[in-house]
C-alpha cells in the first residue's frame, strides 16, 4: 500500500454550473495527466480509507472515527490519512459526500417538486423536507462533521443550499432581503438544532417537516398543501 496520496482538493465555484462538494480524488504534486496508474492507485487508497471509516461508524458510531483508528483499520500510516483528508472533519465530510451529491442532484436537476418545474414555494417546501429526512438518517455523522463556524458556513454544501434557497426566495418574493431570509431558513435545517428538537425536546420528524412547511408558507406565501 502506497503511503503517498494526493491532497484534498478545495471546493471551487464554477461559473457555468452548480457548486458541488468536491471530495473526490485529485491530482497531487508531481502527478501528471499521463500517469493513470498513479491516479488509479490514489483512488483505490481513498476508497480503502473510506471503507475503513465506514466500518468504524457502523461498529462504534461517529465518535469512533479518528485519524488513528482509520489508519489502523486500513493498515496505513496515520500521515497517509492526514495527507488525503486534511483532518477528521475532512474525513467525515468525505463519508457524507455520496448522499450529499444525491441530494444536490435531486434539487438541482431532479423531478419536481424538489427539482425544477414546480413553483418556487413548492420547491422550498420539498427542499426542506428532503434535507430534514437526510439529517434524520445521518444526524450523528453530520454533527461530528461540523467544523468551526468559519469553515462550516463556507463549505461547499452550505453554499449550494444557501444559494438554492436564495434563488427560490427571489422568485417567490423578489422585493425581500432574500439572502438574509435564506440564512434564517438554513438555521431551521441545522443538524445541531435538529438534534436538540428530536433528541432533547422529543419532537417527531413529522412535526419538524410540518413546521418547515408552515415556516416557508409564512415567509414566502402559498396555500397549496405539500
Amino acid at each position: 500500500m502506497s503511503d503517498t496520496l494526493p491532497p484534498l482538493p478545495k471546493p471551487q465555484r464554477q461559473s457555468d454550473g452548480p457548486l458541488f462538494l468536491e471530495l473526490g480524488p485529485g491530482l497531487g504534486a508531481g502527478v501528471q495527466a499521463d500517469e493513470p496508474c498513479l491516479r488509479a492507485d490514489a483512488a483505490r487508497n481513498r476508497a480503502r480509507l473510506l471503507e475503513a471509516a465506514a466500518r468504524l461508524v457502523a461498529e462504534h458510531g461517529a465518535a469512533g472515527v479518528t485519524m488513528e483508528a482509520v489508519a489502523a483499520a486500513a493498515q496505513v500510516g496515520k500521515g497517509t490519512v492526514f495527507r488525503r483528508f486534511g483532518d477528521r472533519t475532512g474525513l467525515l465530510m468525505a463519508l457524507l459526500d455520496h448522499s450529499e451529491k444525491k441530494l444536490q442532484t435531486a434539487f438541482l436537476a431532479g423531478p419536481p417538486p424538489l427539482g425544477p418545474g414546480a413553483p418556487p414555494v413548492e420547491r422550498l417546501r420539498a427542499f426542506g423536507v428532503a434535507v430534514l429526512r437526510r439529517s434524520f438518517d445521518e444526524l450523528e455523522l453530520q454533527l461530528a462533521a461540523e467544523g468551526e463556524p468559519s469553515r462550516r458556513f463556507a463549505s461547499a454544501p452550505h453554499l449550494v443550499r444557501s444559494g438554492h434557497i436564495t434563488m427560490l426566495l427571489r422568485l417567490a418574493i423578489p422585493d425581500a432581503d432574500c439572502e438574509l431570509l435564506a440564512k434564517t431558513l438554513m438555521g431551521y435545517l441545522d443538524p445541531a438544532l435538529i438534534h436538540h428538537l428530536t433528541k432533547q425536546c422529543g419532537m417527531t420528524p413529522a412535526r419538524l417537516e410540518a413546521g418547515w412547511i408552515d415556516l416557508v408558507d409564512r415567509i414566502a406565501g402559498g396555500t397549496a398543501s405539500y
